[in-house]
């Protein structure tokens, strides 16, 4: 029969998806065959005809997961089904789809990874909270926290409590995201007060600042906007985000490396100092990464042909500047299959930072 481990998190964006990732490349060095399951999925692809969780489809393609595509994501959530949920309960049996895929999915596999959504509530308002599925499925569960020491333990025991009332075991914790200059206090501090609570930690990882920068790719595919000009790489990092509402010379005391420049387009001075940055001659050696023209205003002619001379990566938006800043600040990055340096980084991590014998020691 398959081990299983149930990876779950405190709250949204822990880093559950980065965590299952790297612990499948650890666990491939010591298992032969492993299955991975989102029983239930909140953001989801098309894939050959099934909405499937874009986790699952991360996780098939980085690690060629051979498992029915269908069955790694069996439920997914989308727009409007909580309130028809709410007004006339289930379209069909999600219990039984998920033990059917799951149990498909083990059938094949000496281990499975049971990755959840969101803290052990998530899911609740239709009957299948995390520590719900963690149950119908008769496996341990691992939760991940984020940063601090008060505010993990909290957290952790906060979702414990659930998953006690549901009598699911907590295999143990990971704490994720923890600051580098802090990161030797706080990982002794907190692994001593959750053990005081006599619960395992698997391991404590530090924060890695370039998994939570995007590139203008994902800017423009995640927040949807529209395209002026692909310029020279879609695929340019975003390291900092600059409102070019000052005048020029002041403005361009702040523009770093890798800036994105959100600018009304109407700018003409602006956009034409972004232009000589990128071309070399203004603030030489600092980098450009792209543009998102708000308002929906369009600039000049000449402004367009020295875009499209500079080749600046260049969006454009109708929302207004202060709005379109708030949601690219706000905007949570997503790992994708072809973030290969990411991937890398975060397998590493892993290996370094958790105890995968002490995790293989309470898989159930």
């Amino acid at each position: 029969m398959a081990k299983k481990i149930f990876v779950a998190a405190t709250q949204q964006n822990d880093g559950k998806t980065t965590v299952s990732l790297g612990l499948i490349a650890a666990f491939k060095k010591r298992f032969e065959r492993i299955g991975f399951i989102k029983p239930i999925g909140q953001r989801y692809l098309m894939e050959q005809g099934y909405k499937v969780d874009e986790d699952s489809v991360l996780i098939e393609e980085v690690f060629g997961i051979k498992c029915h595509i269908k069955d790694m994501s069996p439920v997914a959530i989308e727009r409007g089904f909580t309130e028809r949920f709410i007004e006339k309960g289930a379209d069909e049996d999600y219990a039984k789809l998920i033990k059917e895929s799951f149990e498909k999915v083990a059938k094949d596999n000496d281990l499975v990874i049971i990755e959840g959504t969101g803290h052990a509530g998530v899911g609740s308002v239709f009957n299948l909270s995390n520590a719900t599925v963690a149950k119908l499925l008769d496996t341990n569960v691992m939760l991940i926290s984020s940063g601090g020491v008060g505010k993990p333990i909290d957290e952790v025991m906060l979702n414990k409590a659930l998953l006690d009332r549901e009598g699911v075991n907590l295999a143990g914790v990971i704490v994720n995201k923890v600051l580098p200059e802090k990161y030797e206090k706080v990982s002794r501090i907190v692994k001593k007060g959750l053990e005081q609570k006599n619960l395992n930690v698997f391991g404590v990882l530090p924060y890695q600042k370039i998994l939570d920068i995007p590139t203008m790719r994902e800017i423009k595919e995640e927040i949807k906007l529209t395209t002026l000009y692909k310029g020279d790489n879609l695929d340019v990092s975003v390291e900092n985000v600059l409102i070019g509402a000052m005048n020029v010379k002041d403005a361009l005391a702040f523009v770093q490396n890798n800036s994105l420049m959100i600018i009304p387009g109407d700018r003409d001075d602006m956009i034409e100092a972004m232009c000589q940055i990128k071309l070399g001659k203004l603030k030489k050696g600092v980098r450009i990464s792209g543009i998102i023209l708000s308002g929906g205003l369009m600039p000049k002619r000449r402004n367009l042909k020295s875009l499209e001379k500079a080749g600046i990566p260049t969006l454009i938006t109708k929302e207004d500047t202060y709005s379109i800043a708030s949601r690219v600040h706000s905007m949570v990055v997503k790992l994708k299959p072809q973030d290969a340096q990411k991937i890398k980084i975060i397998v590493d991590m892993v290996e370094k930072y958790v105890d995968i014998d002490k995790v293989l020691a309470n898989l159930k």
